[in-house]
């Protein structure tokens, strides 16, 4: 998948979810809560890194293993760029440019 094409599908699911969340909530989740979100699955990125390393048990399902996770951390860092206003894919480039720079 190219990457604006990610950043576009990003932004649809994200759409989706905020349908879900004024159904249930009345109102869609601030970005202080989708970055909360974000950090409860890198946490649970870290139990799994654990459970492959066979020193913490964790339930494997389809959205509950290590690939879907790290898939799901990189969206929500897609969405919370874009709910900052700042682009993506620019900011990658500026962390690797200068991170390539710093290590020459």
């Amino acid at each position: 998948m190219e990457f604006e094409e990610f950043t576009q599908k990003s932004k649809v699911i994200r759409d989706a979810y905020h349908k879900l969340e004024k159904k249930h909530h009345g109102r869609e989740w601030t970005v202080e809560e989708d970055a909360l979100a974000f950090t409860s699955d890198v946490g649970l990125i870290s139990r799994y890194v654990m459970d492959k390393a066979d020193i913490w048990p964790a339930t494997q399902r389809e959205d509950s293993n290590l690939a879907y996770k790290i898939g799901e951390s990189v969206w929500w860092l897609a969405v919370l760029a874009e709910r900052n206003d700042l682009d993506f894919k620019e900011a990658i480039e500026l962390f690797i440019n200068k991170k390539l720079t710093d290590f020459k």
